[in-house]
């Protein structure tokens, strides 16, 4: 089989499988790289040189960090510091919500900033009597406009920019994406304030936790007096466990107020059903519920073994404590890796490895921690894909689909031909992801504007812009489908507001992003 015609193919089946969603988007990655390795188009070095390449490096040293970030609580700083002086006012709260996930969708990733605020803007919404409906996917939208402000905001970011050098351009600056981020994330403002019409009126299923609430509901159901202290604090907290069938536990002799026998923790408070067990000894039974009270590593630990079923995850309760144990240190190392990346006195690999081993060292997330924060979905999506994007260009498909898309054209403006590839990007991008739709069309672009004798980094900078532009299906980001269920959304709901969004997107990328960087 040609070369041609076996990227081509390969192409074809990996957007059917992604499409179908009936094979895992890693089996699909992988099996891109082994097909381009069976059928001749690649060598093995090159078939799985995604999988070392400084790209899938850097962007797995962000996971952590914005692991750091969450786990520490300075996403539930940041949000209670915000919305909580919002009031109550829709077009105030989508305002802000708006701006501030857009900031932390630039540092942290937009499926970390939509999962760490989600719970509070559902909880805001319900304080303020407006459907959460009314809010989530304001929330999910800007920050999709949110990653257009830095190089970290996306992967796409960080890989168009390495297009652009391989094609002969230069790299992007870390700040220079916000030269049409900020234009992007405005204007997405503004449609969603005027866009509020477009969105049902819905609440959702899901309620999450409100911690102040949390608290008041554990001394009201323990019969807990104001004498217990801080129940949930930055060091300390409490957790709710049932006592499993075949315990440990079970035939012990317990107190409230004696310690665990490792003396890490404090039985504050017992239940056997309705009854509350303070006033003396007891043996303990299966389904006795104990509110247990000690410094959240103990917590933790304590939760993680058989003897006991967590009601609340320790955890997830520790991740909404404002500027929690760690966080000031989280804070340091992001500045220092915002610091390296923008002056770029080390490669971004180096700045995103070196702060990921910062956090680690400083235990400010342990080993384990750093391991499951990075989505290994994206990883080797990104490094299973990459090689599709090698064969493009070393088999001459790329200049292959960009002919055809030139001669279809004619003597059109660069203008035309940006449109073109920008509505390729974005109807590829309702389907599958955004970061395998740049892969695909990134190579193609690159010979459209060779083809032209056009700088490659407007097409770069628009490719970027349109990739942003997933708001038709839930299913385009996690972050839409993320807020899917807690708002109540059905499938048809997405298009409505999200059709101006994109028309918006396209807008800035065939129009503004030629006058800033120049063809």
């Amino acid at each position: 089989m040609e070369p041609v015609t076996a990227t081509l193919l390969i192409l074809v089946l990996a957007v059917i499988a992604f499409v179908s969603n009936r094979v895992p988007i890693g089996v699909v990655a992988i099996g891109v790289a082994l097909a381009l390795f069976f059928t001749g188009v690649l060598t093995l070095p090159e078939a799985l040189a995604g999988f070392g390449d400084p790209t899938v490096l850097f962007i797995a040293g962000l996971f952590v960090m914005s692991e750091a970030l969450d786990a520490t609580g300075f996403t539930a700083w940041a949000g209670q510091m915000v919305i909580g002086r919002a009031g109550t006012k829709r077009r105030t709260l989508v305002v802000v919500i708006s701006l501030l996930v857009a900031a932390l969708t630039a540092l942290i990733s937009i499926n970390g900033a939509v999962a760490a605020l989600l719970p509070l803007v559902v909880v805001v919404a319900a304080r303020a009597g407006i459907a959460s409906s009314k809010l989530l996917m304001p929330l999910a939208f800007a920050a999709s406009a949110g990653s257009l402000l830095l190089l970290t905001g996306t992967p796409v970011n960080i890989l168009v920019s390495e297009f652009a050098v391989n094609a002969g351009g230069r790299a992007f600056g870390f700040f220079e994406f916000a030269l049409v981020g900020v234009p992007v994330l405005l204007g997405t403002v503004a449609i969603l304030l005027v866009g509020g019409r477009l969105l049902p009126e819905r609440t959702g299923a899901l309620m999450p936790l409100d911690l102040v609430r949390h608290a008041r509901l554990l001394r009201q159901q323990y019969s807990l007096t104001l004498d217990t202290g801080v129940l949930i604090g930055p060091d300390t907290g409490v957790t709710e466990v049932v006592v499993a069938p075949r315990s440990p536990l079970i035939g012990k002799r317990l107190c409230v107020g004696m310690t665990t026998p490792a003396g890490d923790l404090v039985v504050l408070a017992a239940r056997r059903g309705e009854e509350h067990l303070k006033d003396a000894e007891f043996v303990v039974q299966a389904g006795d519920a104990l509110l247990l009270q000690g410094a959240w590593d103990d917590l933790s630990r304590k939760v993680s073994g058989s003897s006991v079923l967590a009601v609340d995850d320790p955890a997830q309760l520790r991740r909404s404590i404002p500027l929690g144990k760690g966080a000031k240190r989280a804070i340091g190392i992001l500045v220092a890796m915002v610091l390296l990346l923008a002056t770029g006195l080390v490669p971004p690999a180096v700045a995103a490895l070196l702060a990921a081993c910062a956090l680690v060292l400083t235990r400010t997330v342990t080993v384990t921690q750093a391991y499951r924060a990075i989505s290994w979905t994206t990883v080797v999506l990104i490094a299973g894909m990459i090689p599709l994007s090698t064969a493009f260009i070393s088999t001459g498909t790329a200049d292959l689909v960009a002919g055809w898309m030139l001669s279809l054209l004619g003597d059109a403006s660069p203008h035309l031909a940006l449109l073109a590839l920008g509505i390729l990007t974005v109807v590829l991008g309702q389907l599958i992801s955004n970061v395998a739709t740049v892969l695909i069309v990134a190579p193609i672009a690159i010979s459209v504007a060779q083809s032209l004798d056009l700088s490659v980094q407007p097409f770069m900078m628009a490719l970027t812009v349109a990739g942003a532009a997933a708001f038709l299906t839930p299913i385009a980001t996690p972050a839409n489908l993320m807020v899917m269920e807690p708002a109540g959304y059905r499938f048809g709901d997405y298009w409505k507001l999200g059709l101006p969004l994109v028309l918006l997107f396209l807008a800035v990328s065939v129009f503004y992003v030629p006058l800033v960087w120049p063809f």
